[in-house]
């Protein structure tokens, strides 16, 4: 099998699953009682917390694990608006993931108006587009650092900016973007994930600016600074924190790799492909390409030792075109057409190189067939 789907999960680290073991036999108690082992696996969390700052390495704030990014982000903009006080706009950008839109559409049900902001075909937001959305009414807005489907990276530095001119909070989805590019200044609140950089499943984290913080979503204990509740797994987060730390310190290295494989991969393919999205603003790890006539479902099945999509996990199953691509001017046919290749520090030239051949080779001979 070769692994081409890193957007929808990454290969667990070998130092990760090493340093979760411990905590997943032996060490199982529960992290929030007074006893000498509850107190061991809380000073564990915290090492674990410390490391997940500083790979997102921003001044004045802190991060509180959740189960999910999904869950960061749903408290993040629910919670916001709770405490807004009479700002109930939110603005955001039509390809945003499923868990900022589908968001934005339960609190538009509570009354609350959403602005969904177009992109150009390059994927990328208009900052005029943002700025004419912004004013006094708007409690926050909601950007995607890398987006998950085509790879754009979004100027969330600018959007930020400007929403603090009015007043408002900024989140950013840096799900993509943690470990892989630099997280810019601006956001209030960030929205991080552990398997997307090589971590365990089901943990995510939220970070807060110091002021920033959004009412609670899930009541309880309390356990997460009164702010979340429900007991921490320490397995999850000490293999986090150390999926963290790996980021943090392979960064370099692990950039280096991924750009001598977009070369490899763009060397590799035919001319008849094309990129979706910025081919210049994106993470090169992340390859959405399209191809006139191609049955792209089709191609998954028959390429069934390569791993890849057709876009977005959360989606994939839904039988619909994928709203990003629909979003950038793509006809259904066209977003029909479209792959998703993603790869990462595990991926191999080679493989990567077999892969990319192995599979223009089967949509020429879908072509073949056809003509």
């Amino acid at each position: 099998m070769i692994y081409l789907d890193y957007q929808a999960t990454t290969p667990v680290a070998p130092e990760v699953v090493q340093a979760t073991r411990p905590w997943a036999e032996n060490h199982f108690a529960n992290p929030h009682s007074p006893s000498r082992w509850g107190r061991e696996a809380a000073a564990a969390i915290e090492v674990a917390r410390d490391r997940v700052e500083n790979a997102i390495c921003l001044p004045g704030g802190s991060v509180a694990f959740t189960g999910s990014a999904t869950e960061a982000i749903n408290w993040a903009l629910k919670g916001t608006i709770e405490r807004a006080k009479g700002r109930n706009r939110i603005v955001t950008i039509a390809t945003e993931h499923a868990a900022v839109l589908d968001s934005c559409e339960w609190l538009e049900a509570q009354g609350c108006d959403i602005i969904r902001l177009p992109v150009a075909p390059d994927g990328l937001v208009d900052l005029g587009d943002v700025k004419a959305a912004l004013d006094e009414r708007v409690g926050i807005v909601a950007a995607m650092l890398v987006n998950n489907e085509i790879g754009v990276i979004q100027p969330v530095a600018e959007i930020a900016e400007a929403a603090h001119e009015v007043g408002a909070f900024m989140l950013c989805d840096a799900v993509q973007g943690l470990g892989r590019v630099t997280i810019p200044l601006g956001p209030d609140l960030i929205a991080v994930s552990a398997h997307k950089i090589h971590g365990p499943k089901a943990i995510g984290a939220l970070w807060m600016r110091q002021g920033a913080e959004p009412a609670p979503l899930i009541h309880g204990g309390g356990q997460e600074q009164g702010l979340r509740s429900g007991t921490l797994s320490p397995a999850l987060c000490v293999g986090f924190g150390m999926a963290a730390k790996l980021a943090a310190e392979r960064g370099r290295q692990d950039h280096d790799h991924i750009e001598l494989l977009w070369q490899a991969a763009m060397a590799a393919l035919g001319p008849d492909w094309i990129v979706n999205g910025s081919s210049d603003q994106r993470y090169h790890g992340n390859f959405n390409l399209r191809r006139e006539g191609l049955d792209a479902a089709r191609l998954i099945s028959d390429l069934r030792d390569i791993a890849f999509s057709l876009g977005s996990a959360c989606a994939s199953g839904s039988g619909r075109p994928s709203h990003v691509l629909r979003a950038l001017g793509l006809s259904d046919t066209q977003a029909r057409s479209s792959i998703r290749l993603g790869f990462g520090r595990y991926t191999t030239e080679d493989e990567l190189v077999d892969a990319v051949t192995r599979i223009d080779a089967a949509a020429r001979a879908q072509q073949d067939i056809a003509a």
